[in-house]
């Protein structure tokens, strides 16, 4: 059966990985709409600063995702844990038919003389390794099973601050290796026998509708997607 495509009564398996973040909720919402349980990996918050988009603290976890989600435990500087994370992933769900990774770096504002060198190492492992390290495992699988569906999300948007504040010199490289990542993936993907997708985002505030979107494409399954980067804004434009 080609990637994407399901019938009445088929179960898919999902696996979203990224940072926590008023996306990746969004994503969950979303997901929860379409199927049972679905498993999730996060990156964990290891850094002082929140992520953009971080979800405010004390925010609710009462939706209807909660009760639908599988948490995974991921180490995302390691290639072992990469690898375990999508067996675990196999496990609990029986399959994994689709993997949304949604990138959305933290915001480290510090004069490059002052920046922390396990802050540094911190952002390497954790927003630039790790996507590398995942996206390998989840090629092998789909490419062995010969279907499936990978997903590559993330926001294009200028996290801004203050006139007076130091530039956010992390959490844009994290975000360029990344967008730089999906990029050559979808190149190849002609030549792979699953659909590569990417999705950004120019639309601040509107993670839901992005997350629809999102989804909705996700839900074609159609071999025309693939190897597209879809940009989702204000004025609704993709490619």
């Amino acid at each position: 059966m080609g990637a994407g495509v399901y019938t009445t009564g088929m179960t898919r398996g999902i696996l979203i990985a990224g940072n926590e973040s008023a996306l990746s909720r969004a994503i969950e919402t979303e997901t929860a709409k379409r199927v049972g349980h679905f498993a999730v990996a996060l990156i964990p918050n290891r850094l002082s600063e929140p992520p953009r988009s971080q979800v405010p603290a004390g925010g609710s976890r009462a939706g209807p995702a909660d009760f639908a989600r599988i948490p995974l435990e991921w180490n995302p500087g390691s290639p072992i844990s990469a690898r375990t994370l999508v067996l675990a992933a196999e496990n609990r769900q029986e399959r994994i038919d689709e993997a949304i990774l949604i990138c959305a770096p933290p915001s480290i504002r510090r004069s490059a003389a002052e920046l922390p060198l396990p802050v540094i190492e911190i952002l390497i492992n954790d927003h630039i390794k790790s996507w590398f390290f995942l996206v390998r495992e989840l090629a092998a699988l789909f490419r062995s099973r010969q279907s499936g569906t990978l997903a590559l999300v993330y926001t294009d948007i200028n996290s801004g601050g203050e006139k007076d504040d130091a530039a956010d010199l992390l959490g844009p490289s994290s975000l360029a290796s990344f967008q730089a990542l999906t990029r050559s993936l979808l190149a190849s993907a002609f030549s792979e026998p699953y659909v590569t997708m990417g999705f950004s985002c120019s639309d601040a505030g509107n993670e839901a509708g992005f997350a629809s979107f999102v989804l909705k494409l996700i839900d074609e399954g159609s071999k025309r997607n693939n190897g597209k980067l879809y940009k989702y804004g204000k004025l609704k434009l993709f490619k």
